[in-house]
């Protein structure tokens, strides 16, 4: 009730929404409908509906110190409504990675107890039951199912239980009450509850019975055995042989390999095989029929098998690509048509490197998560190094495979790559992360640059950093209240002194504004010399026109040149003596002398009888006649 409703128009679409989805609410749906002759109409196939909730699933390998676990977050169907799914995965109830992968793989220490928990992105709240970890005791793995109302996508019933791995299983070789029989016992420190049922393999295939912890085999036989506990498969015991190492048998060094694209692999196992059988051969195969993979035309030039000791057998992959990605199995091949394969096999699993960043673009002040995305883990407790722009950033470890810049800067934008520290020649593919900010080092520029006379034209140019660009630039003279101009560009045509100042910019976008420095604009004018040259010429018309008005002067009033010169009258050039006393021959300024005795020898006026006695020696000599 109140969790159904309808909606659409008379002829569709129709639409109908259940919240708060519960397990019962899966079934098929399908829409009926009523025509006008009043029969009811159905549409068939109807829409199936599946409702799941989240789980997380550990898979421990053989638990040792060091040694890995690995936790799946499952749901039993498909989630259509979520095609590519982000994992979200918490430890003891705080954040601790997300990816793409819904296996999360980490390293084993004695006497942790840890609970994890994971939700799908967009579904934060609908986390899965917390599962707790608890290596106490490295042999008897403890997972705890946490009771809660709430897991992943439905309310989901509660699930307290807790479940024993037992990481340390060993089969046992005894001998028999029964003549030419041993006994094999499945065996584990672990205390198993519920009357655990077995599973028996011998030469790594399942036998269909008996399936209790003991099996009674003869004693002649070459064969090999494991054993499991129902519901762990995965934790099979190593195989053991009833004659000692008598028998058929591989034991593979790793279970499970995760490797990077292009990277190199070694694949490596150790065998026995009946003394009664001489080895001829062996090699590594995948598919269902053997057949050597150095037969595989996408594996030329790529594989190679090295021998290191007495039965032990190394394979290895070079330029790995994801078509490598394969359950690998070593066959023995011996006298007598001796064939044996080990089996299951080594799943190795190649990957691409991705770098996911969420979100792209961001604006200062905002949170970016960068994830190192792997479809498994690549080996025990992985480094992350981060790379921006090609180089690798100041601080470029990170444990877990994310890197979070918060709060992000303009200073952060760029393209990222991530490596898996020990394979750093291989990087992920860059991803760009766009930084939106306000306006920044907004500078002027001046053009001409040189000095900038009146009648000239000058232009100003803004320019600023910022994302989005700025969309708005404004003008200022400094001390002017009312903005000059708008736009990037500012030009004076037919510069005038007035327009002498500081001018500066103010850059805008939806993300802030900035003004630049003030610069100065220096106009000059046009001919700067003038002023001095003005002056001068002034100067020397003036005392031209005073030397004419002198001598004008002069003129006027001291009668012609010749009357002044009858007070010379041919003087002797030959005479040094009177050249000398002649003043007139040394300075033009006794010019004057000899006018004002001519004014004294022409005057009107009544008469001097008698001339100064200073000026006798000044007289002429006598003149020579001859």
């Amino acid at each position: 009730a109140g969790r159904v409703e309808y909606t659409g128009t008379y002829r569709g679409p129709f639409t109908l929404t259940i919240t708060d989805l519960r397990e019962e609410d899966s079934a098929e749906y399908r829409f009926t409908f009523k025509t006008d002759n009043f029969d009811w109409g159905h549409s068939f196939p109807g829409t199936t509906l599946s409702v799941t909730d989240l789980q997380v699933k550990v898979t421990p390998g053989t638990v040792t110190e060091g040694s890995w676990v690995i936790l799946t977050c499952s749901t039993t169907c498909t989630l259509t409504e979520i095609p590519n799914p982000t994992y979200i995965w918490y430890k003891n109830g705080e954040y601790l990675f997300s990816d793409s992968s819904p296996q999360y793989q980490y390293s084993v220490s004695r006497g942790g107890s840890d609970s994890y928990s994971c939700a799908l992105r967009g579904h934060d709240k609908l986390s899965s039951p917390e599962v707790t970890v608890d290596t106490s005791s490295l042999s008897c793995l403890r997972v705890t199912y946490t009771s809660r109302g709430i897991c992943s996508l439905i309310p989901s019933v509660d699930l307290p239980c807790t479940t024993i791995y037992p990481t340390d299983l060993q089969v046992k070789v005894t001998p028999d009450t029964e003549a030419g029989k041993r006994t094999l016992t499945c065996s584990t420190t672990c205390t198993l509850t519920d009357n655990p049922t077995y599973i028996w393999y011998r030469n790594g295939q399942s036998l269909a019975w008996p399936t209790f912890q003991q099996h009674s085999v003869w004693s002649s036989e070459t064969e090999s055995y494991s054993c499991a506990v129902k519901g762990h498969e995965d934790l099979r015991s190593p195989a053991v042989c009833v004659q000692g190492h008598n028998c058929w048998r591989v034991t593979y060094t790793k279970r499970r390999i995760c490797v990077l694209k292009g990277s190199t692999v070694d694949i490596s196992c150790s065998y026995t095989h009946p003394t009664s059988y001489i080895e001829q051969g062996s090699f590594w195969f995948t598919q269902k029929h053997p057949v050597d993979v150095r037969s595989y035309p996408e594996s030329a030039g790529r594989v190679e098998y090295n021998r290191n000791t007495e039965n032990h057998h190394t394979m290895t992959i070079t330029h790995l690509t994801e078509k490598d990605s394969a359950e690998y199995k070593f066959r023995i091949i011996t006298t007598d048509e001796g064939r044996f394969s080990g089996l299951p096999g080594v799943m190795l699993t190649v990957t691409d490197i991705l770098l996911e960043m969420d979100p792209t673009s961001v604006s200062e002040g905002e949170r970016v998560t960068l994830r190192c995305r792997t479809q498994c883990t690549v080996g025990l407790n992985p480094t992350y190094i981060w790379y921006k722009n090609g180089q690798s950033l100041t601080n470029p470890v990170t444990s877990y495979n994310s890197l979070i810049l918060d709060p992000v800067s303009s200073e952060d934008a760029g393209n990222y790559s991530c490596a898996v520290e020990g394979l750093e020649r291989i990087l992920s593919p860059e991803e760009t992360l766009t930084v939106r900010y306000g306006p920044l080092n907004t500078t002027v520029s001046v053009s001409p640059s040189g000095g900038i006379v009146e009648g000239s034209s000058v232009t100003l140019t803004c320019s600023s950093d910022a994302n989005p660009s700025v969309d708005k630039y404004t003008w200022y003279k400094k001390n002017v209240t009312s903005p000059k101009a708008s736009g990037q560009s500012y030009s004076i045509t037919n510069i005038i002194s007035e327009d002498r100042g500081e001018y500066y910019c103010e850059a805008e976008n939806i993300y802030g504004r900035l003004n630049s420095s003030s610069v100065f604009v220096d106009v000059q004018s046009v001919f700067p010399w003038v002023p001095v040259v003005g002056m001068g010429a002034v100067l020397t018309a003036g005392a031209l026109l005073l030397t004419i008005y002198c001598t004008l002067k002069r003129r006027s009033t001291g009668g012609s040149d010749a009357t002044a010169d009858t007070l010379s009258v041919h003087p002797d050039p030959n005479s040094d003596t009177y050249t000398a006393l002649n003043m007139k021959t040394r300075s033009s300024e006794y010019d004057t002398l000899a006018n004002v005795r001519d004014l004294a020898v022409t005057h009107t006026g009544p008469q001097i009888d008698a001339e100064p006695s200073d000026y006798e020696n000044l007289r002429e000599p006598p003149q020579n006649l001859d």
